[in-house]
């Protein structure tokens, strides 16, 4: 299983097993992860599970679409160059190890 690592605002980390195919989005609720809210479960219809991908691994989660992109400007916090929707991101065996770091606010 795939461990990803969520770094909130204050550097405290929080480590969880994800299952491939399930978005970080669910990784993160189902670890209990604060910081992500997911108002609309993952529909991307609110930007509640935003996060920030680590530098050296924003290449491998690959890029938002023009939709994620649109629905990142209602974010509640800084939007920048590796931010991205939590649920727009698919578990891979590849992303073990991940790191994200949660925002600020998500509301």
């Amino acid at each position: 299983m795939p461990r990803l690592t969520f770094v909130s605002p204050d550097g405290n980390e929080t480590t969880v097993e994800a299952s491939t195919g399930d978005s970080v989005m669910q990784a993160a609720l189902a670890g209990n992860v604060d910081g992500i809210v997911a108002e609309c479960g993952g529909a991307m219809m609110c930007a509640t599970c935003h996060v920030y991908v680590a530098d050296d691994w924003a290449p491998k989660t690959g890029t938002p679409s023009d939709g994620e992109r649109a629905m990142l400007d209602f974010a509640a916090s800084e939007v920048k160059p590796t931010s991205r929707l939590s649920c727009q991101i698919a578990i891979t065996d590849e992303l073990d190890g991940l790191t994200v770091h949660l925002p600020d606010a998500q509301i």
